[in-house]
């Protein structure tokens, strides 16, 4: 279970260097809390744009790396912190975690 889990990230993270630049370490994230979506993708994305539609959230730049449906990663290091969905690092988590805005990729691993 814990070697597709790491496969899994390891997928994740060369999907997400490919459209927003490679992930930073987990210690690097100094603009939010670290987060875990289940999505993440840009405002042109279908599904984003509906529900930033519905929140009536105005997005400036198209090409930014939203998180959807994301809940707050523990301190590294301590037990159980796994993360099935996407790692990032997000400016802007105000919306009780339905969207999370200015998100840049993690390496948990790093």
């Amino acid at each position: 279970m814990q070697i597709k889990s790491v496969v899994f990230s390891a997928l994740t993270f060369a999907t997400l260097a490919a459209a927003w630049g490679n992930p930073i370490p987990a210690s690097q994230c100094t603009t939010g809390d670290l987060q875990c979506c289940q999505n993440s993708g840009s405002s042109t994305d279908s599904a984003i744009s509906s529900a930033l539609s519905l929140l009536g959230i105005v997005v400036q730049d198209v090409n930014a790396l939203i998180g959807v449906t994301c809940s707050p990663i523990p301190v590294i290091g301590a037990g159980g912190n796994s993360c099935t969905g996407t790692p990032v690092c997000c400016e802007n988590n105000s919306f009780n975690g339905l969207i999370a805005l200015g998100c840049t990729p993690v390496n948990l691993y790093l």
